[in-house]
């Protein structure tokens, strides 16, 4: 599943001509463009989506649906290691294979 996800702005730059910033969903750490919010500052929260900040959000409506997005497992699902998630699916029973 890929979540659009609320992030607070931890520091911003310039790179190749684009403005990229450094963003914090609840403890994971990625680099985020900001090309669609341009005058995003440092401390503000935004909507991120596919690396992304589309939207500025209030700080207490990110930190409500972060809790909420980490108490369903969300996070974890959404930025946890990938290879981890691969070896807890590969303990459980293959797909079966549908003929036609």
């Amino acid at each position: 599943m890929c979540l659009a996800v609320p992030g607070r702005v931890l520091g911003v730059e310039e790179r190749d001509g684009t403005r990229m910033a450094t963003v914090d969903f609840g403890g994971v750490v990625k680099e985020v463009c900001l090309e669609y919010l341009p005058d995003l500052k440092v401390g503000e929260y935004a909507i991120v989506h596919v690396g992304f900040a589309l939207q500025r959000l209030d700080e207490e409506s990110a930190r409500r649906t972060l809790e909420l997005f980490e108490d369903l497992g969300m996070l974890q699902e959404e930025f946890g290691d990938p290879w981890e998630q691969a070896a807890q699916f590969g303990d459980e029973e293959p797909a079966r294979e549908v003929r036609r």
